[in-house]
């Protein structure tokens, strides 16, 4: 009788509402992923946001493995040659030359005047934009301090792997001088361990926290909520809820949303509250209130990152220490009102829902806001860029502008044609990959 309810079930619902568990038992955890609810919104920014981190690699490349041209007052330049070898492993299907060419508003190449090669490097609005994230990320050094003391404060022991921490630097805002910026400077709460392994290294909490001035990102919600004038939810129900926001279209059959209801009245340990050992009893009880322990502390980590996301296999370095006992994706797809799953650009993605609004962050930071105007010269591609300048000294003004319109125009059919080019050959590399 209780396989034929769940043939039922499974051949009435969409697999997006079903619930996880009968999921997990008919699917690959690939079919899984394909069969999630999604969003245009998150679609369409990671789809832009794909090129943005090749884009920041690059630049990274510059700036760290420059050499000076012969003029002193030049900005960094790096020969084309080495990217050319570095194409494969960054992605750049086209080939380097190609991928800067799409971004002349980032990136210029040029013959170099005496080694007689292409270099390439930053235009100046790209180098200004760094400066302007850099200066950023220097003011907001007590922030950032805070945050190390929370995602310590997360784990049981106090203490995370130093090489984990180097995996969400940039996610967390930290300088990339971290290490002797922060940690050093900071000898009161932090300090360096050799791990279990050699020449690995832990970081460690090493003052204690008042407990009252680590409050969850979600208790400020239920707070906000509960004082309203409007609200209407009762306060013993919100005391244990997340805030929900689902993908537009997902169908949301009764049953899910009993499962909802039933799962946001779960009583659980907060992220920044001690695990007590009996609550680890492999019950189905004690297991539900682990996973939404779980969602918890994921929902907490994400929050203390700059743009509210980061991608899955970053955050799963923290599992462990964590004490998280469960998949960290199948998390994320399990509850699709609080967290999204993006797969673009051969990587998995997670974004907190309710920290986004129109594809933008609804509370947005310094760090944030220097980011989003490097992804605005992605997005701007070859546009305002003009290969007929030479033309143009023979034409009067009204001409120019109709020619900038036509150029614009061809510039956003051959960028869109080549972004299309580029999901087949990611699609094909990842088909056989798989």
């Amino acid at each position: 009788m209780a396989t034929g309810t769940i043939k039922r079930l499974t051949a009435t619902l969409k697999p997006t509402v079903i619930s996880a568990t009968i999921i997990r038992r008919k699917t690959t955890s690939a079919e899984y992923v394909a069969s999630r609810a999604r969003d245009p919104t998150f679609e369409k920014l990671m789809d832009k946001y794909k090129n943005l981190l090749k884009v920041i690699s690059i630049q990274d490349l510059i700036l760290a493995t420059a050499t000076p041209t012969s003029e002193s007052n030049n900005p960094p330049s790096v020969p084309l040659g080495f990217l050319n070898r570095l194409s494969q492993k960054l992605h750049l299907n086209r080939g380097a030359t190609a991928f800067l060419r799409k971004y002349p508003h980032i990136f210029h190449i040029f013959n170099h005047p005496t080694k007689f090669e292409p270099f390439f490097t930053l235009q100046l609005a790209a180098l200004e934009i760094f400066d302007h994230e850099s200066q950023a990320i220097n003011a907001s050094i007590p922030l950032v301090v805070d945050r190390l003391v929370r995602l310590l404060s997360i784990s049981p022991t106090k203490t995370l792997p130093l090489r984990a921490i180097f995996k969400v630097w940039k996610e967390l805002g930290l300088p990339d001088d971290f290490e002797s910026s922060i940690i050093a400077k900071n000898p009161n709460l932090f300090a360096l361990d050799d791990g279990n392994e050699p020449n690995t290294h832990v970081l460690k909490l090493v003052s204690e926290v008042d407990k009252s001035s680590l409050i969850a990102s979600v208790e400020d919600w239920r707070l906000t909520e509960c004082c309203r004038e409007d609200c209407d939810v009762d306060r013993t129900v919100i005391r244990y809820s997340f805030k929900h926001n689902y993908p537009p279209g997902m169908r949301l059959r009764k049953i899910f949303k009993a499962k909802v209801n039933e799962w946001q009245s779960l009583p659980y340990i907060g992220p920044y509250e001690e695990m007590p050992i009996e609550g680890t009893r492999r019950s189905k009880f004690g297991m539900k209130k682990m996973e939404k322990r779980a969602a918890g502390i994921v929902h907490e980590f994400l929050s203390l990152t700059v743009e509210k996301m980061v991608e899955v296999e970053k955050i799963s370095q923290f599992r462990k220490w964590f004490g998280i006992d469960l998949n960290i994706r199948d998390l994320f797809l399990d509850h699709p009102g609080m967290f999204y799953l993006s797969t673009k650009g051969k990587r998995h993605t997670v974004f907190l829902r309710e920290a986004y609004e129109r594809g933008c962050l609804i509370q947005p930071n310094p760090v944030y806001e220097a980011r989003r105007k490097l992804l605005n010269l992605v997005n701007m591609g070859r546009r305002g860029m003009l290969r007929r300048n030479a033309k143009l000294k023979n034409v009067g003004q009204s001409e120019g502008d109709g020619l900038e319109e036509v150029e614009n125009y061809e510039d956003e059919e051959l960028e869109e044609a080549e972004s299309n080019e580029d999901e087949e050959l990611e699609e094909a590399e990842s088909n056989e990959e798989d």
